[in-house]
């Protein structure tokens, strides 16, 4: 985990992302694509559960020499078979193929499509192909050089019960019930990576916690074990209503799928140097190695403007 950020106050000057791959934010640069959340993945699973169903497969294969994280049953054990449902766990999608089912994470910079023409096997973007009878093909594309997405291919009935699955918390949408909310919540921990570890709530990353915790009026550094019991309510229904309307967002305006640059309504997350849409003070960030976290100090940090380790040793 990134070391936290120094809390100091600092009375000088003032100082965008979807499905697929939020780049990392540095202080000389904010990242132009979003990870995929909870609402990315979520519509890209409701438009390809329309656009697969009874699809059958031709062929399989994984360009990405570390793709694929199972090797039984094999890639090539999905050929035949036909699509029977598509959904999504965490920020994870579940192809369904009768009993077999690939379990797909992007990480931060993966997308994944579906394409009327098949890939070139040369294309370097290409991680996982899978190749439809009528001529599509589903294609997990990454960019970058790390080579994080990746697959698997397990039984249906076992899915659940694989470990990236298993000890994920309770989805972020729609909400968990108010009384295990909070106790989720009740941890000696700060909010912003409290409301992203997905072994607590699943589905939020460094986009949406940014909306999320702006909207409730919290700050990223208040400790979950110290929100009242009015505030921890006032954060449950943030989550619900924030993730929400963005899924409403994508229904209005994404066509038949997720472009590579999705249209996130995204208010606050890496527009540091903006006016807050709300009071009109500048937004302030934290800048961390690999993400940049996005505030507002008159409505969450009690006017203070937080600096990171790495800003306060350059400003000496």
């Amino acid at each position: 985990m990134t070391a936290p950020a120094q809390l100091t106050e600092h009375r000088g000057g003032h100082p965008r992302s979807l499905v697929g791959g939020h780049g990392d934010a540095h202080a000389a640069e904010v990242s132009l694509v979003g990870v995929p959340e909870l609402p990315e993945v979520e519509i890209v699973t409701r438009r390809l559960g329309r656009a697969l169903g009874g699809a059958e497969v031709e062929s399989a294969v994984a360009p990405g020499m570390v793709t694929m994280k199972t090797f039984a049953p094999p890639l090539e054990a999905i050929t035949a078979r036909r699509v029977t449902g598509v959904r999504r766990r965490g920020k994870m999608p579940v192809i369904e193929l009768g009993d077999l089912s690939l379990l797909i994470h992007m990480m931060s910079a993966g997308r994944l499509r579906l394409f009327d023409e098949r890939a070139s096997l040369r294309d370097r973007t290409s991680r996982l192909l899978v190749r439809l009878t009528d001529g599509r093909e589903l294609r997990l594309r990454e960019f970058g050089t790390q080579q994080r997405a990746w697959a698997k291919l397990l039984p249906t009935g076992e899915v659940d019960h694989d470990e990236m699955v298993a000890t994920l918390g309770p989805e972020a949408w729609p909400a968990p019930p108010p009384e295990v909310f909070a106790a989720l919540i009740d941890q000696p921990r700060h909010l912003h990576p409290l409301l992203r570890d997905q072994r607590v709530i699943s589905g939020v990353g460094r986009s949406w916690v940014d909306e999320i915790l702006w909207t409730a009026e919290l700050s990223p550094f208040r400790m979950g074990a110290d929100l009242d019991e009015a505030e921890v309510g006032r954060l449950r229904l943030t989550c619900e209503e924030v993730l929400g309307a963005a899924l409403d967002h994508y229904e209005e305006v994404i066509g038949d799928q997720l472009p590579d640059k999705a249209p996130m309504p995204l208010k606050v997350h890496a527009k540091q140097g903006q006016p807050c849409p709300r009071c009109s003070t500048t937004l302030e960030a934290v800048f961390f190695k690999d993400y940049v976290m996005t505030y507002c100090p008159a409505e969450q940090t009690g006017g203070r403007v937080l600096k990171d380790r790495r800003l306060s040793r350059l400003l000496k």
